[in-house]
């Protein structure tokens, strides 16, 4: 009569290998699919750029200051304020109506300054304040 250990039968080498591979491959292949899906969050950024911007004297009272927007960040944003040589300023118009800008997109901000708060040859820097918590200067010399 045989033992208990000479009867038992195992698996082969070649098919434990295999097994073992198989197992491998398709673990890697779910990291793979689950870090794809996190680099695709993390990844995301806003940034603005000011590409033009310049200063008109609209008439004997005002200057009209242009500032060209573009969004060049891969996330949409909107412009939710604009500061004026660091101050709160609320007499600006954008465009689009909303402020919001998607990827790739532009509008403008047009900002009127008084004569009596500014003068010629004065720099001015124009802050926009975005609703992702950044800021974008761009400093313009009043004519």
């Amino acid at each position: 009569m045989k033992s208990f250990r000479e009867s038992r039968k195992a698996i082969s080498p070649v098919i434990s290998t295999i097994i073992i591979v198989a197992v491998a491959i398709a673990i890697s292949i779910a990291v793979a699919f689950w870090l794809g899906g996190i680099t695709g969050i993390f990844t995301r950024f806003e940034k603005l750029e000011i590409p033009t911007a310049y200063a008109e004297k609209a008439d004997n009272t005002t200057w009209t200051v242009t500032l060209e927007v573009k969004n060049t960040g891969t996330t949409p944003t909107t412009i939710t304020e604009v500061l004026v040589n660091g101050v709160p300023y609320g007499n600006f118009t954008l465009t689009p109506a909303d402020g919001y800008l998607d990827p790739g997109h532009g509008g403008s901000v047009v900002v009127i300054l008084y004569t009596n708060d500014f003068s010629g040859g004065q720099a001015v820097t124009i802050t926009l304040h975005t609703s992702g918590g950044q800021d974008y200067p761009k400093t313009v010399v009043l004519p």
